[in-house]
């Protein structure tokens, strides 16, 4: 079976990664963590103490910053390195969710990244989630998803993800932070959120984990088949 590249947009806390994650496993493909890239990129330059609106900051933070995927070796589940560093736990704090939209409007900083991405993109077989992926680092995927929920649905998921990490916030403190990130994300000057217009919206609102999960695998196996059958019948 031939792969494609799957590109999965949306809003925070609509479960992008838990589901890019699962869609990647069902398919065999390797997911690439935009979103945990740009995370790790704000814990490198905060460990740092380096001001996104500071040009020389932003220079001095890019010169060694280098952010790779490694598979635990206990549970199988892929980690974020952070210059040969796991970070995985550090990414996901409140500290740096408070940040990231800051970093991540940075045209410089954006601009490393995506090119790191590209990088990891290039043999196919890729899901990949984030804000500006269908838009800007892939444009060519053959499958491009935009996913939504309304505001109570995403901020109540977040909270219950922290606190499986053991990590207890107020609800309205978590709708705050998603409802500012929702307003920076959507316009900001580089690349800003926005659904493509051959992307598929998918409201998750009202869907259980698997049933999306499902969804999107299903418009990948009728992308792969339809990229075969063209490859077939223009050799």
């Amino acid at each position: 079976m031939g792969k494609i590249v799957i590109a999965i947009d949306g809003y925070s806390g609509c479960g992008k990664s838990s589901t890019a994650k699962a869609v990647a496993r069902d398919l065999g493909y390797t997911y690439i963590d935009s979103g945990a890239m740009y995370r790790a990129a704000t814990l490198h330059f905060l460990n740092r103490h380096l001001s996104p609106t500071n040009p020389k900051d932003v220079k001095s933070g890019l010169q060694d910053l280098e952010i790779t995927f490694q598979p635990n070796p206990d549970s199988g589940q892929q980690e974020t390195y952070l210059n040969g560093l796991n970070v995985e736990k550090e990414i996901r704090s409140m500290r740096v969710s408070e940040r990231v939209s800051d970093f991540a409007k940075v045209k410089e900083i954006r601009e490393e990244l995506v090119a790191q991405q590209q990088r990891l993109g290039r043999k196919k077989g890729v899901v990949m989630d984030g804000r500006d992926i269908g838009s800007v680092v892939f444009p060519d995927a053959e499958l491009k998803v935009f996913m939504t929920a309304d505001l109570d649905t995403r901020a109540f998921r977040r909270q219950q993800e922290l606190i499986e990490r053991g990590e207890l916030v107020d609800l309205e403190d978590i709708k705050a932070n998603l409802g500012q990130r929702d307003e920076i994300d959507s316009n900001r000057k580089e690349s800003p959120l926005m659904k493509v217009a051959d992307a598929v919206e998918i409201d998750t609102s009202n869907l259980t984990f698997a049933e999306q999960v499902a969804q999107i695998v299903h418009l990948a196996e009728q992308r792969i088949k339809q990229t075969e059958d063209y490859a077939s019948n223009h050799r």
